[in-house]
């Protein structure tokens, strides 16, 4: 098979009933949801596939919802003994990434996760945030109103999506007033649905208490590589992986640099492996119209039937 990497979606990529085919047809996707219920004490299948909506959206609930999606079209691909060359996942992602990469088990996943998004609820109650998307204007433009603003209250570059798709993330009042001068100089600016400013200074008492916790669960060295969103590079070491991914609460995620990345390692085969459809629509702005490849997305009984029959 061609050099393959596995992307795993992030919040923003949820939909009431996501998940459920692959519930009803493998007893270890119920053995997932059974492990995570028990770590979170949520109904997460209930949320995944009745809702409503609104409370699966909530990032105490949401977090432990979709690494629980990924990581069961995660195990299905895996039972037909196929393995990415490579991985990744966006922000929240990242943590399905682990466990592909053989760095974290499924249980310590959903433990990290939670822990995650307990933290990350928190701080957002205490500390009103907003994200909005910036499109149409390069990185450093977008850093540079950023830079601009700061006496405006806290503000800051969240991801970097695609050359022109930028997210800021901070205080409402100084991200509207970015976004309006992004909007003056010809770009579109969208608010972000979401519960908190995450990828920024309002989170970082979460970002402090994560990292102590990362320390209490066991890491093993990488079987296969990740790149990872705080560098958008590969990272080797046990240590520095724990350090990179407590950073990763509010530093930026450089999904544009990480994609470039897999690029230059002539990754051929791109599989989004969880809900939605949100990074394989980044990718195909990401790669070039000549750039050979093949993009897939497992997300249910169909896409995942479709994947094995052209793969193997």
């Amino acid at each position: 098979m061609k050099k393959t990497a596995f992307l795993f979606p992030g919040q923003g990529s949820q939909s009431v009933g996501m998940g459920l085919e692959l519930y009803e047809e493998y007893v270890f996707v119920k053995e997932l949801f059974d492990m995570v219920e028990e770590i979170s004490k949520i109904n997460i299948s209930k949320l995944c596939f009745k809702g409503p909506l609104e409370e699966l959206t909530q990032t105490i609930n949401l977090q432990p919802a979709i690494t629980a999606i990924n990581l069961a079209c995660l195990t299905a691909i895996q039972k037909e003994n196929i393995t990415p060359d490579i991985s990744a996942g966006h922000s929240l992602g990242e943590y399905s990434s682990l466990c592909s990469s053989g760095i974290v088990s499924k249980e310590d996943t959903f433990k990290l996760v939670f822990k995650r998004g307990e933290l990350m609820h928190r701080d957002s109650t205490l500390h009103k945030g907003a994200m909005d998307a910036v499109i149409g204007l390069p990185i450093d433009v977008v850093a540079g109103l950023v830079s601009d603003h700061q006496n405006e209250g806290i503000v800051a570059v969240a991801n970097h999506n695609a050359e022109h798709q930028i997210v800021i993330t901070g205080e409402p009042d100084a991200v509207k007033k970015v976004s309006s001068a992004a909007v003056a100089m010809g770009a579109k600016s969208l608010p972000l649905k979401v519960s908190g400013a995450w990828h920024s200074e309002l989170i970082r008492n979460a970002q402090k208490e994560f990292g102590q916790f990362i320390n209490e669960i066991s890491f093993c060295e990488p079987k296969r590589p990740m790149v990872f969103n705080v560098t958008g590079n590969i990272v080797e070491d046990i240590d520095k992986i724990k350090a990179t991914m407590a950073q990763q609460l509010c530093s930026p995620v450089k999904w544009f640099d990480a994609m470039r990345l897999l690029m230059q390692e002539d990754v051929e085969i791109f599989v989004e492996v969880g809900p939605g459809m949100v990074l394989t629509g980044l990718l195909k702005k990401i790669l070039p119209k000549d750039y050979p490849c093949k993009i897939y997305r497992v997300n249910n009984m169909k896409s995942l039937e479709q994947f094995f029959k052209e793969v193997t």
